[in-house]
């Protein structure tokens, strides 16, 4: 299927890199937040990725898109809840929502490597779950793989295993942590 979006001369970002970098991203990160400046030559090329200013996941075709200004700025593949067909309609249904949210909170100390929520329920969710008599379920997070694996790699890069989140693998993780802020807008087709 064609998403009809425009491919950029980036090319997908399925860049590798070390735990150094890892921990360097990590750090740069916390550091924008609490805007401390490093006088560090790594550190200083992180500050040149560009900065999404919305996110595009097409759920059907497993694609995470970074966009700026209408183009592909990364392209990343991802996983998703174990029932990954239909809009989330409440807790436990192992569902990735659909429509337009924003990514509101950045989590360093999660249980993935790195996590960033949208914004899911919103006052509509929430409407449609009371209507229904349902609870509409929560953290619906963007996140890397699980620092504590129960299965091999493999497992989590190809299967949908999250609970109704959207997984990534650790290298991608950094790439959406660092190149999204706070509110970064993201809409979810199916």
């Amino acid at each position: 299927m064609d998403s009809g979006l425009h491919r950029s001369r980036f090319g997908p970002g399925r860049v590798r890199r070390g735990w150094l970098a890892v921990w360097a991203a990590v750090l740069w990160a916390g550091a924008v937040q609490a805007d401390i400046t490093f006088e560090d030559p790594a550190l200083d090329a992180w500050k040149q990725l560009p900065v999404a200013d919305e996110v595009l996941v097409l759920k059907s075709e497993r694609k995470l898109y970074l966009l700026s200004e209408g183009e592909v700025l990364r392209e990343f593949d991802i996983m998703l809840g174990g029932a990954p067909k239909g809009h989330k309609e409440r807790e436990g249904d192992m569902r990735t929502p659909e429509g337009r949210y924003h990514l509101d909170l950045r989590n360093t100390n999660s249980d993935f490597f790195l996590s960033i929520r949208v914004s899911y329920p919103d006052p509509h969710d929430r409407r449609r779950a009371q209507r229904r008599g349902v609870d509409p379920g929560g953290q619906i997070m963007i996140h890397g793989f699980p620092n504590d694996r129960r299965y091999p790699e493999r497992y989590y890069q190809g299967e949908d295993w999250t609970d109704g989140c959207i997984a990534v693998n650790d290298a991608d993780m950094i790439d959406i942590w660092l190149m999204t802020r706070e509110n970064t807008p993201i809409e979810i087709r199916p």
